[in-house]
């Protein structure tokens, strides 16, 4: 591969039914901050880890997809901090902070649309 050729950053696409009430979930739940917003589209971010959030009212819900649901898993320092924030602030967890058989701590939080994500640190961290 060429020394030219070097990814900055990536940013995962939701589709979402509600715009404003999906981005206020971010926000106040999962402690995303705002990075900038263009018409039908929020972009956000924590730490590394870029999102952008567009309005698309007659997709598909998250739901109706099942375990198809999941579409990050963000490696942080210090989970059980990171997980008293979220249940602080009021998230939604699909499962709770636990040891898992293959080497993570994990949990997993669900939005309001459904869209499930996964945060974990090796448990050897």
């Amino acid at each position: 591969m060429s020394d030219t050729r070097r990814v900055v950053h990536t940013r995962h696409v939701l589709a979402v039914k509600d715009l404003a009430v999906e981005t206020a979930y971010y926000l106040d739940k999962l402690g995303f901050e705002h990075d900038f917003s263009a018409p039908g589209w929020e972009f956000l971010s924590f730490g590394i880890f870029k999102l952008m959030l567009g309005e698309c009212p007659d997709a598909m819900s998250a739901q109706e997809s099942g375990d198809h649901s999941y579409f990050a898993h963000v490696l942080v320092e210090n989970i059980d901090d990171v997980f008293m924030e979220f249940m602080e602030n009021g998230a939604d967890f699909a499962q709770h902070v636990a040891n898992k058989p293959w080497g993570l701590r994990e949990f997993s939080v669900r939005t309001p649309g459904g869209h499930r994500l996964t945060y974990g640190q090796l448990i050897d961290e």
